[in-house]
C-alpha cells in the first residue's frame, strides 16, 4: 500500500508498514532437563561442582604461627624418622624452612608466610602452591566447635595433608581422623 504526498518541487512515496521489529517474532528456548515425553533414554542429571574454600579463616597471627609451626614440626617428625629408615631421604628444617631431599624425586620444600599467614610447598611433583588456615564444618547449619581446619589451596581446594600423604607417604591425619 502506498500514498502519494505532493511536496512542493517533488513527488515523494511514501508506504505505510509496520515497523521493522514488529515483523520479526519473538522466539525464545529454554534448556530443559529431566524427563520429557519425546525422549525415550533422558541424560543423566548432571552432578554438582563439589565448592572448595575461597577465603582463608580468620586467624590471629599469633594463630597463625601456632598451627603453622605445629603442622611443620609434626611434619619434621614423622619425616626424620622415615629417614632414619631410608637412605634416599633428607631432612632440614632451620628458621621455618623445610627442605626435603629425595633421591629420583627431587627436592621439597615448605615454608612459612607470616606476611600472608600461608604455608607455601614447592614440590617437583606438584608444583608451587600456597595454602591458607581453612576450617571447615562449622557453617550456620552444622553444630559449633565441630569443624575442622587444614591447610587449604584456596586456588584448587587441595590439601596439603593430602599433598603430603600422596607425594611423600607421611600421614598427618589425628587419631581422631581431624587433619592437625
Amino acid at each position: 500500500m502506498s500514498t502519494r504526498y505532493l511536496v512542493p518541487g517533488a513527488l515523494v512515496a511514501a508506504t505505510t508498514r509496520p515497523p521493522v521489529a514488529a515483523l520479526r517474532s519473538f522466539h525464545s528456548s529454554r534448556a530443559v532437563r529431566g524427563i520429557m515425553p519425546d525422549t525415550e533414554n533422558p541424560a543423566p542429571k548432571e552432578s554438582e561442582d563439589i565448592e572448595h574454600p575461597t577465603v582463608p579463616s580468620d586467624v590471629s597471627t599469633t594463630e597463625y604461627n601456632r598451627l603453622a609451626d605445629e603442622y611443620l614440626e609434626e611434619l619434621v617428625t614423622k619425616l626424620e624418622a622415615e629417614a632414619e629408615k631410608r637412605s634416599d631421604v633428607d631432612v632440614e628444617y632451620s628458621a621455618g624452612v623445610l627442605e626435603v631431599s629425595i633421591v629420583n624425586k627431587g627436592i621439597y620444600v615448605l615454608n612459612k608466610q607470616p606476611p600472608n599467614k600461608q604455608i607455601w610447598l614447592s614440590s617437583p611433583l606438584s608444583g608451587p602452591k600456597r595454602f591458607d588456615w581453612v576450617v571447615t564444618g562449622e557453617s550456620m547449619h552444622q553444630k559449633e566447635g565441630a569443624g575442622v581446619g587444614d591447610w587449604i589451596s584456596l586456588r584448587d581446594g587441595s590439601s596439603l595433608t593430602d599433598i603430603i600423604r600422596k607425594e611423600l607417604g607421611v600421614n598427618l591425619e589425628a587419631e581422631s581422623g581431624e587433619a592437625i
